[in-house]
């Protein structure tokens, strides 16, 4: 949206949002927007004299609350134990609040919170930081601040269990520093579920002690495509230099815990039986064309080199998810199903003879015939197969969770069976895509066009779905694929403001959802990204 454009909404809806009676609330900038929201009168302000006193269930939030604020407050608040003080900021349990809700009442005299677990508390607050001066998300301490926080009185809680993002780091890698630094803008936006996309055709970036030439060989492409993607290979442009990275096992439990700490659970996703370009060059036996080594892929795009279907590719795959499973404690594992090129398998005799010695009727059931062994082997390890819809052809496994990424269509029809969802459509949540039809004015890109106001229209719950179905939708998420995304200022770039705008999607009540009011709030929210140096797209 353009400068001009934006402040001619701001300027046209002015009127709209007073009768609505939304600028006064406006005013907080707070996003997502709050269930329930009254102003009051006064505020409270944080001092070196401003203690805590929580819960014991929440000691572990509160810790990380003062350890957040202490660079810019230039003190660490100190922590007591009980919730009764008629001063400071006080944390405690209150049964009957939704599992990640909360109730925030501010006064002169005391900031007071309540939840029913640790999540709730922690989101409570995520808010409080918002009501304060965006400098308290700086690192170092601010001169003459006055911390002061408007009386309000919140009650809030999310419309969805699932609110994800995604990050690509295997055609891209991505530095631990800002895989932390990610996971902690999705904790300031109330988002519980982080995507980790750790393997693909152009990098494997996951140790694998049982496989170590999965970080030897296919942790690195020779080279990358420069420019767009053109289909003759003598019009391709490369830059000439290696790419390479992956994350220990020691990264990943760092990571892990560190977005555990911020109520983030991180679903890792291991490609298979498409998007092995990679895996394929460290070990060809994996591979449906075993005469041919293709290298790590160096060029965007879908691989036609998949997994052979075979006893031991599966055994090879269930040998990469015993260890990931020991890395990532989360309920579901991602295992892609995506983009399958079939041609190898139609071309090969063999292939052709194992599906009909297994009794299928053709590819797409020979792929959902491995990824049914995949839903078995994680079934028996109380986890739950996750996949993009393509894991629909063919047969859906029994336990799986589709994840709707052409359009929500794959969505409704895994709803209608009784399995849940995340809704991912492309058109709404792919942020790798274009923010403005002026491709002059934008970094290249993959294509695509969502702009900030599609990220906000999305709605996650078809309307063809009837309220009990409705019910297996888990909520939603953004994408960010790294094809085109090189760097981390990059990224951030075409991430924020539209996972803001998705946030509040995930977060919200739909009828409390005004792009117009979004709009009204979001400069207050600019101004605390901006203290986070996130170079986000300026609207």
């Amino acid at each position: 949206m353009s400068a001009l454009l934006l402040s001619t909404v701001l300027a046209t809806t002015s009127l709209a949002a007073q009768q609505a009676g939304n600028v006064g609330e406006s005013r907080y900038g707070l996003v997502p927007r709050p269930a329930s929201l009254t102003p009051r009168t006064g505020q409270f302000t944080l001092t070196r004299t401003t203690r805590l006193h929580v819960a014991p269930v929440f000691r572990d939030v509160a810790r990380r609350f003062a350890r957040d604020v202490a660079d810019p407050l230039g003190f660490e608040p100190s922590i007591d134990a009980g919730t009764t003080a008629p001063t400071g900021i006080v944390l405690s349990y209150r049964t009957g609040i939704p599992a990640e809700g909360y109730h925030l009442d501010v006064s002169s005299s005391r900031v007071l919170i309540q939840a029913s677990t640790p999540a709730g508390a922690f989101y409570a607050l995520e808010t409080l930081k918002q009501l304060l001066p965006s400098d308290i998300y700086r690192k170092a301490p601010i001169a003459d601040a006055r911390w002061t926080v408007p009386a309000v009185r919140i009650e809030d809680a999310p419309r969805f269990a699932w609110r994800g993002a995604h990050l690509d780091g295997a055609r891209h890698f991505m530095p631990k520093e800002f895989v932390r630094k990610y996971i902690d803008l999705l904790a300031r936006h109330k988002l519980n579920r982080f995507h980790w996309h750790l393997t693909d055709d152009q990098g494997w970036r996951l140790e694998v002690k049982q496989y170590p030439r999965l970080t030897e060989i296919a942790s690195c492409r020779e080279a990358t495509l420069v420019g767009p993607y053109v289909t003759d290979p003598a019009k391709r442009i490369f830059d000439g230099r290696r790419h390479c990275g992956f994350y220990t096992q020691d990264d990943v439990r760092e990571i892990v815990a560190y977005a555990a700490e911020r109520m983030i659970t991180v679903i890792p996703e291991i490609e298979m039986p498409g998007h092995v370009q990679a895996a394929i060059t460290a070990y060809p036996h994996l591979s449906s064309r075993p005469d041919t080594n293709p290298g790590v892929m160096q060029v965007w795009g879908v691989s036609d080199f998949v997994l052979i279907p075979s006893d031991s590719s599966v055994a090879f795959m269930q040998g990469v998810l015993r260890e990931v499973l020991t890395l990532f404690p989360s309920p579901w594992i991602h295992i892609g199903g995506d983009e399958a090129d079939k041609k190898q398998w139609k071309d090969s005799p063999a292939i052709q003879a194992r599906i009909k010695s297994l009794g299928l009727e053709d590819e797409h059931e020979m792929q959902s015939w491995f990824i049914r062994q995949m839903d078995t082997f994680l079934s028996k390890q109380g986890r739950r197969l996750i996949g993009w819809d393509e894991i629909l052809e063919g047969g859906l496994a029994e336990q799986a969770t589709v994840m709707s990424w052409r359009g929500t269509a794959g969505g409704v029809a895994a709803a209608k069976a009784g399995h849940d969802v995340v809704m991912a459509p492309a058109g709404y949540t792919y942020f790798d895509h274009l923010q403005s039809r002026d491709r002059s004015k934008e970094p290249l890109s993959i294509g695509g066009f969502t702009p900030l106001d599609s990220a906000y229209a999305f709605e996650p719950v078809p309307a063809e779905l009837t309220p009990e179905q409705a019910k297996h939708v888990l909520g939603a998420q953004g994408q960010l694929w790294s094809e085109y995304i090189p760097n981390t200022k990059h990224a951030e770039y075409m991430a924020f403001p539209r996972l803001s705008a998705l946030a509040e999607v995930v977060w919200t009540p739909r009828e409390r959802r005004n792009f117009s009011e979004f709009l009204q709030r979001l400069p207050a929210h600019l101004k605390r990204l901006d203290a986070l140096d996130v170079n986000y797209r300026r609207p």
